[in-house]
């Protein structure tokens, strides 16, 4: 979570995805009331805001994603990286439209402007994303101060080279810290393995 009280908006949508049961997109509507609801509770914190990619994983190798904001989910596969969500940022819509080339997106003025969050509203809309994975794949679920920091082709080296999930956060953190670390920065990586 971003600007005033990120911290305790992204602990509050937290800790309400994990209590609520649904589909993703339930979740992440529950997180959003939840941030709301204490900022009305808490009026010092009005501004406050976070984003969310959540992902529910079934046993039949589906992933399933709720996803506000700049945080990321990535699947790395063959030694391929893909992006499964999309930006919620001024520079992610001037791209789509054509205005800017992604080759601009990391040195644009406005690439810290994101057009969704949760807390903002009462409702938000969210994203799904349905994904199959298949044995030997890797998610990544990260916030972007890993993604503004580390090239995606660095990403995908790490992922590729160091073989535990926890050895490859901590090297991914490591290097967004040393790059810089403007931003906090959040990692988990979930290796798929055959039944």
């Amino acid at each position: 979570g971003g600007h005033v009280g990120g911290e305790v908006a992204s602990h509050v949508a937290l800790d309400a995805a994990v209590e609520t049961p649904g589909d993703p997109s339930t979740r992440v509507q529950a997180a959003n009331l939840a941030v709301v609801d204490r900022i009305r509770e808490q009026p010092d914190l009005a501004g406050m805001g976070t984003t969310m990619t959540l992902g529910i994983f079934s046993g039949d190798g589906r992933m399933d994603i709720g996803h506000v904001g700049d945080s990321r989910a990535y699947v790395y596969r063959g030694g391929q990286l893909t992006q499964v969500t999309t930006d919620h940022t001024l520079v992610a819509e001037m791209v789509a439209s054509g205005r800017i080339e992604p080759d601009d997106v990391a040195s644009h003025p406005y690439r810290n402007i994101i057009t969704r969050a949760l807390g903002l509203d009462r409702r938000v809309q969210v994203d799904t994303v349905r994904h199959q994975l298949h044995a030997g794949d890797r998610v990544l679920l990260c916030s972007d101060g890993l993604t503004s920091m580390v090239s995606d082709e660095s990403i995908a080296a790490v992922l590729g080279r160091i073989g535990e999930p926890h050895q490859s956060a901590a090297q991914l953190i490591d290097d967004a810290n040393a790059a810089g670390g403007v931003d906090n920065v959040s990692v988990v990586i979930i290796d798929v393995a055959a039944e």
